[in-house]
């Protein structure tokens, strides 16, 4: 953390990367690290790139940089992203010096200098910690703060996650000292839409589950259109079919234009081996995949159900 503090101090101009299709610690940590410079570094150029999530918009909306020539003589951070395909402004590269912060299994060491911490449940919680490294040069504020509170609560499914310890309770604690609104933050997170309800009701009625009980929905491009959701809220119905009993793994199947994507979590077994056998990875508890198409549906939920099978028997 030192060294990036010191690259912080020696650049005027700095940009920070998030990942494509980004979630609420993508943008938590991107605007928390944001307003945290702001306030620290009044002078400095602090610029956001990258693309917006719906679910999250009440901290900010970021926005692709136009002005290539940013570049030139800053410093590029990227946060919450483990391999740089998935960056959604991949200029990091033009930026004289590079950054990575993540807390993913580390599976590509791009740009100048890496801080990985897979032991943290959120790239929110690092950014925090970094903040209570060197709070004596650094400020806080409460824009800051909520922003990564609403990070850490959003990768840990709001504390529920076994991938939380003390020390994500104490540095959230930290942000609530520094005037993070849990009723703002619960009321923007918790309200759905008529058509994000209605799509639920969906999900529970079609859901499928395998011998073993790997829990699963099939999402086609016609379902998405039909309830007229965006695709980022029916990504999160994954969640709608967390909590069925004797189905320790679920998953959404969803249809893209060229390929089916997978968002696949658990409560029991590793997973992030299975997502890696198709195209995808992530942490063991929640990880993403991608099929060429809805032929290999079959395949997968084979592979997941025995995953479930070989769990439930060590237990």
């Amino acid at each position: 953390m030192e060294q990036i503090l010191k690259k912080i101090k020696e650049f005027d101009t700095i940009i920070i990367h998030g990942h494509y299709r980004p979630d609420g610690d993508c943008i938590g940590s991107q605007y928390g690290l944001m307003y945290l410079l702001k306030a620290s570094f009044p002078n400095k150029n602090i610029i956001i790139t990258g693309e917006t999530s719906d679910y999250v918009s009440f901290i900010g909306k970021p926005t692709i940089l136009e002005d290539e020539s940013l570049f030139e003589n800053a410093l590029s951070i990227c946060l919450d992203c483990a391999t740089s395909e998935r960056l959604s402004d991949k200029r990091f590269t033009k930026a004289k010096y590079s950054i990575k912060i993540d807390h993913h299994i580390d599976v590509e060491k791009y740009g100048d200098y890496q801080y990985v911490d897979t032991s943290s449940p959120a790239c929110a919680q690092i950014i925090t910690e970094f903040y209570y490294k060197f709070q004596d040069e650094l400020v806080m504020t409460p824009k800051a703060a909520l922003a990564l509170y609403v990070g850490i609560s959003t990768d840990t499914g709001r504390f529920k996650f076994d991938s939380v310890t003390a020390k994500t309770f104490k540095m959230a604690a930290l942000l609530l000292e520094h005037g993070v609104d849990l009723g703002y933050v619960d009321n923007n997170l918790s309200v759905e839409t008529l058509q994000t309800l209605k799509l639920k009701g969906y999900c529970l009625s079609n859901f499928k589950i395998s011998p073993n009980g790997f829990a699963y929905i099939k999402m086609p491009r016609s379902t998405i259109k039909e309830y007229g959701v965006t695709d980022e809220e029916a990504a999160s119905q994954v969640s709608t079919i967390s909590t069925i009993e004797g189905c320790p793994v679920w998953a959404i199947f969803i249809e893209y234009e060229n390929e089916i994507r997978v968002r696949l979590r658990s409560r029991g077994p590793a997973i992030n081996e299975l997502a890696e056998e198709y195209n995808g990875g992530g942490h063991k508890k929640a990880s993403g995949a991608k099929l060429a198409s809805f032929d290999q549906l079959d395949e997968f939920v084979a592979k997941a159900d025995k995953l479930v099978y070989d769990y439930k028997m060590s237990i």
